[in-house]
């Protein structure tokens, strides 16, 4: 189980990118988010986003129209 998860289901890019990234700073390093979102265009989103700042891209997953994913802080 992650340490804090966000709802962003409903949201388009790019408020999942931007609500994550604040909800990350407030993990301690090692810490993991787990983020709901329905936008389809998060999936590459959130890839991008991890090579950008360095932190992991743990998982990633859909059910049906919701996409998971977990990211642990390492930056």
């Amino acid at each position: 189980m992650a340490d804090a998860q966000l709802d962003a289901k409903g949201l388009n890019c790019p408020l999942p990118i931007l609500r994550a990234k604040k909800a990350l700073k407030e993990l301690p390093t090692g810490g993991t988010l787990e983020i709901l979102a329905t936008d389809p265009g998060a999936v590459k989103d959130f890839e991008a986003f991890c090579r950008t700042t360095g932190n992991e891209l743990v998982s990633s997953a859909t059910d049906g129209k919701v996409f998971t994913f977990v990211i642990k802080h390492t930056s």
